[in-house]
């Protein structure tokens, strides 16, 4: 076995760490290799994150913790993609373990409704038939009103 077969048994795959790896071509200057067992190309030592991004990353985290902002919107904040947002957020939510949710939460917030664990709230939602009442403001312009009706009325 020559130094290159030596060297080729000691890399392993960075997704599923297989040792059965082959070269596959060069990027960026540096030697690409491919996993025979998952197909994944990686780069040893790839060099693609600097401290720049780390940090934001970071705060990119820590503005979708503390302001509930969506994705899109933080993508615009930063002027990055949204899915690539998304992956930062799922990236950093994957290093923390499932959260216990204890017996004695009734309510919880999601996604800027309520919904309450155990009990059924029959004020609204929609289950409730909704009364929609159509008219023009001024010419060229649409309006319409979703009613909830009163206890009075009957629906057919």
């Amino acid at each position: 076995m020559n130094q290159g077969d030596k060297k080729m048994e000691e890399i392993k795959c960075k997704n599923c760490g297989s040792r059965k790896i082959t070269k596959n071509g060069k990027t960026r200057g540096k030697q690409r290799y491919k996993c025979k067992e998952c197909g994944t190309n990686f780069v040893l030592g790839d060099e693609r994150t600097s401290e720049k991004i780390i940090a934001l990353k970071a705060l990119v985290v820590l503005f979708y913790a503390l302001s509930k902002g969506s994705y899109n919107m933080l993508g615009k904040i930063f002027n990055r993609d949204r899915s690539l947002i998304y992956r930062w957020i799922k990236e950093a939510g994957l290093k923390f373990d499932e959260p216990e949710i204890g017996g004695e939460i009734e309510e919880i917030e999601f996604d800027e409704m309520w919904h309450y664990i155990g009990k059924k709230n029959g004020n609204c939602g929609s289950s409730k038939q909704l009364i929609a009442a159509q008219g023009e403001l001024l010419p060229g312009y649409s309006v319409i009103v979703m009613l909830k009706p009163s206890g009075d009325c009957t629906i057919n």
